[in-house]
C-alpha cells in the first residue's frame, strides 16, 4: 500500500474516533438536559401542591371566621327582631281579642234577627240587654329610639358613657344602660338611674364593646325601644395601687384601697405606675371615712418617695380630708368641703406652656405649667402649678394617720 494511501486511511480513523467522542458528548450532555427538565417539572409540581394545600387551608379558614361573624350577626338580628316584635305581639292579640268580641256581638245580633218572627221574646230580650262595646289598647311603637348615645369617652379601664333625648315630648323617669363585649351575645346592666352618664369599669383595654341605652317613661313600667348600639373601647390600663405598702390592703383589682389598723406608721400609698395623663379626669370615690386629720391627702406627685410621710410636699398637690389643697408643701388660701364617706374627689390637668430647655445649662430638661383643677362636691379650685421637669404622666397617691379610710380611684 502506498504511503498515501495509508495517511488517508489513518485520517479516516482519527475522523470516525472524533465523531464518535462527539456523539459520547452530545448523549452525555442530552441526559443532563433531561434530569434538569425532570427537576424542573418535579419541583413545580411541588410547589403547585404546595401551594393548593396552603390555599385551601386559608380558604377553610376564612370560611370558619366567616360562619362564625356570621352567626354573631344573625344573633344580633334575632334579638333586635324579638325586641321590636314583642310590642307589636302584645297590640296584636289584643286587637284580636276585640274583633273577637265584636264578632260574637255580631252573630247574636244575626241569629236574633233571622229568628225575630219566631222567637220575639228573644229579640225582646236582646234589645232589653245593654249592648256596650268598649275595649282600649295601650300601645307604644316608636319610630325611633326616644334616646340615644351622645358620647364614649376612653377612661382608664373603662368608658365613659353619655346619652341625651331626641324626643322632647318624652319625659324620662328613669335611664338603662347595657354594655358587651363585641364577641358576646348577651347585654349585662351597667347603670339603671336618672342620670345621663355613667363610668363602665372594669373593661379591658384594646376590647370592643358594644353599648346601648333604653328610658323609661314617667309613670309607666316597660321600658322603651333601645338605641342603636355603639362601640366603644379603651386603650387606658386601669389604675392600681402599688402592692405590699405597709398598713394598707388592696382589694383583687388593685383600685380599691383601706387603710388598715396597723399599729406602725402609714406612709403614703402610691399608684403602681404613673397612669395619671394630661386630659384625663383622675377620681378618688370615698368608700369608708376613718377620723381625719390635717396631715391626710389625696393626690398627685412627680416621683414615688418612700420617705415622704404624706404628699403635702414638694412636686405634688394634693388635698387633705379636711378639705385644705396644697400645692408644693405649701397651703393655698381657697379650700374645698371636707371629705366624708361618699365624696369624691377628681383631679384634671392640662399643660399651660412647656419652656425651652436653656443653652447654658445642658443638665436642664425643661420646665413645664399644668393648670390643675381639683373638685370635691359642688365646688372646684384651678391652679397653675409649675414643675421645673417636661413629663406627660404622675403618679397618684395618698395617706391617712387614722385607719377606716376605703378609696376607690378609677
Amino acid at each position: 500500500m502506498s504511503i498515501e494511501a495509508e495517511v488517508l486511511l489513518q485520517e479516516a480513523k482519527e475522523n470516525i474516533e472524533a465523531a464518535q467522542n462527539y456523539r459520547s458528548e452530545l448523549q452525555q450532555r442530552l441526559h443532563g438536559l433531561n434530569q434538569a427538565l425532570n427537576q424542573v417539572r418535579g419541583s413545580a409540581r411541588q410547589t403547585r401542591e404546595a401551594l393548593r394545600c396552603h390555599f385551601e387551608a386559608l380558604q377553610a379558614q376564612v370560611a370558619v371566621l366567616l360562619s362564625e361573624r356570621l352567626s354573631v350577626l344573625l344573633q344580633e338580628v334575632d334579638a333586635i327582631e324579638r325586641d321590636s316584635v314583642r310590642p307589636l305581639d302584645d297590640c296584636q292579640k289584643l286587637v284580636e281579642q276585640g274583633v273577637g268580641t265584636a264578632n260574637e256581638l255580631l252573630g247574636e245580633g244575626d241569629a236574633a234577627i233571622r229568628c225575630f218572627g219566631r222567637m220575639k221574646t228573644s229579640w225582646e230580650a236582646l234589645l232589653r240587654r245593654p249592648f256596650t262595646f268598649s275595649w282600649t289598647v295601650s300601645l307604644s311603637v316608636a319610630s325611633r329610639p326616644p334616646v340615644l348615645i351622645e358620647e364614649l369617652v376612653e377612661r382608664a379601664g373603662g368608658v365613659l358613657v353619655r346619652w341625651g333625648k331626641v324626643d322632647d315630648d318624652f319625659t324620662a323617669q328613669d335611664y338603662r344602660l347595657q354594655y358587651r363585649r363585641s364577641t358576646a351575645s348577651q347585654y349585662e346592666d351597667a347603670y339603671i338611674g336618672k342620670d345621663s352618664e355613667f363610668l363602665v369599669l372594669h373593661l379591658d383595654p384594646h376590647t370592643d364593646h358594644l353599648f346601648r341605652v333604653c328610658a323609661r317613661g314617667e309613670g309607666r313600667t316597660e321600658w322603651s325601644p333601645w338605641s342603636l348600639p355603639q362601640t366603644g373601647y379603651t386603650t387606658l390600663a386601669p389604675h392600681e395601687w402599688h402592692p405590699g405598702s405597709e398598713g394598707y390592703i388592696l382589694s383583687s383589682r388593685k383600685n380599691i384601697a383601706l387603710r388598715s389598723d396597723s399599729l406602725s406608721p402609714a406612709g403614703v400609698l402610691y399608684s403602681s405606675t404613673p397612669s395619671c395623663f394630661c386630659g384625663q379626669t383622675l377620681t378618688f370615690k370615698i368608700l369608708a371615712a376613718g377620723q381625719p386629720d390635717k396631715r391626710d391627702s389625696l393626690g398627685v406627685c412627680v416621683e414615688r418617695s418612700s420617705a415622704a410621710g404624706s404628699l403635702q410636699r414638694q412636686r405634688a398637690v394634693c388635698i387633705s380630708t379636711k378639705g385644705a389643697v396644697f400645692v408644693n408643701g405649701k397651703e393655698m388660701t381657697n379650700q374645698l368641703p371636707a371629705i366624708t364617706i361618699g365624696s369624691a374627689v377628681t383631679f384634671d390637668m392640662e399643660v399651660v406652656s412647656l419652656l425651652p430647655v436653656t443653652n447654658n445649662n445642658i443638665n436642664d430638661k425643661g420646665s413645664l405649667k399644668l393648670r390643675v383643677t381639683i373638685g370635691s362636691g359642688s365646688r372646684e379650685v384651678v391652679f397653675d402649678w409649675l414643675l421645673d421637669q417636661g413629663l406627660d404622666h404622675l403618679f397618684f397617691g395618698c395617706s391617712f394617720t387614722h385607719p377606716g379610710w376605703k378609696i376607690l380611684v378609677f
